[in-house]
């Protein structure tokens, strides 16, 4: 019986990894005393005893606890973002390409995506890895984010009731000195030369997230329209479980006209939308995830999955 434990399991991100591990009847979960869970000694002794490591703790301390681990058979799954574009780290995101998965399989050390840098790199993989768009593209991009991102601090601001409650009042762009700590991972894991402009914006819903990324077609390789973008796309992603791409032009898949981004809530999908307006040159790739799902817990299962050798959706809800 494989033996797993979540270093880090009373945050948002590992208490929803403890409730998906619960579904496993033949894992062993290894628990550590709550008053000793910061004593490196304890930890230490969790960390080497498991075949599977769940790291939800902040960056410096996710980079401590690999320090800790001796044994070789360990293997780590990081939520944070400290080894994301990390040497000697794998990053879990299996539905980029053949290549990603197989590495995934083989790792013994996986980095976790972050919600925005899911959304973005399923988005705009397809048009990098095939030279429809040049890495050299100035990108564009917006996210849509409901507060349980910003974990339990930012939680308790949303759902205080003491009074008047300024965080609710309106959608509130932010990280607008336009260094949010996932443009690395997407920058490098997409194939851009620089970092795109991205302004992510919070709103007054728990969970639910939707990143766009705005295209002038005449700068891609064939001035393709929406319609030749989304066809590259669905094919890109015919055979996933998890990533589906949505009729092009079907108002059947809106909601009043519109994009509802919390519809991939409570599962581990993400859907793909591409809209283009032909006489103007634009397009529009929209992809919404759970931001807790696919963005977080889900995406760590299903890593978890690959690397202990279960059925990649095992436990997970497409």
């Amino acid at each position: 019986m494989k033996k797993v434990f979540v270093d880090g399991s009373s945050g948002t991100t590992g208490l929803q990894i403890h409730e998906r591990l619960s579904l496993y009847n033949d894992l062993e979960i290894i628990s550590i005393d709550y008053e000793k869970r910061r004593d490196p000694a304890e930890r230490a002794k969790c960390l080497n005893e498991a075949d599977l490591v769940f790291l939800c703790l902040p960056d410096d301390a996710a980079k401590e606890a690999v320090n800790l681990i001796s044994n070789p058979k360990t293997r780590v799954i990081d939520a944070s973002s400290a080894h994301r574009v990390a040497s000697g780290w794998t990053y879990g995101l299996p539905e980029l390409s053949r290549k990603h998965r197989e590495a995934i399989i083989g790792s013994r050390r996986v980095s976790n995506p972050g919600c925005h840098a899911t959304a973005f790199l399923l988005s705009v993989y397809p048009l990098l890895s095939s030279g429809i768009m040049p890495p050299d593209y100035p990108l564009t991009c917006q996210s849509l984010t409901g507060y349980s991102g910003g974990g339990k601090t930012l939680i308790e601001k949303y759902e205080s009731n003491n009074g008047k409650n300024d965080y609710i009042k309106a959608p509130r762009p932010y990280a607008l000195t336009l260094n949010h700590k996932h443009l690395p991972e997407m920058t490098l894991h997409s194939g851009l030369a620089q970092s795109p402009v991205f302004v992510p914006v919070i709103g007054n819903n728990y969970k639910g997230l939707a990143v766009m990324v705005p295209l002038h077609t005449r700068l891609l390789s064939g001035k393709p329209d929406g319609r030749a973008i989304h066809e590259l796309i669905a094919d890109h992603y015919k055979d996933e479980t998890f990533v589906k791409v949505m009729p092009y032009e079907d108002d059947a898949v809106l909601f009043d006209g519109a994009v509802d981004i919390t519809a991939c809530n409570d599962t581990n999908k993400a859907e793909i939308f591409v809209f283009g307006n032909a006489a103007k040159g634009s397009a529009l790739i929209l992809t919404r995830i759970d931001n807790l799902g696919k963005g977080a817990s889900g995406a760590a299962i299903q890593n978890m999955n690959l690397m202990l050798g279960y059925d990649e959706n095992y436990n997970l809800k497409s």
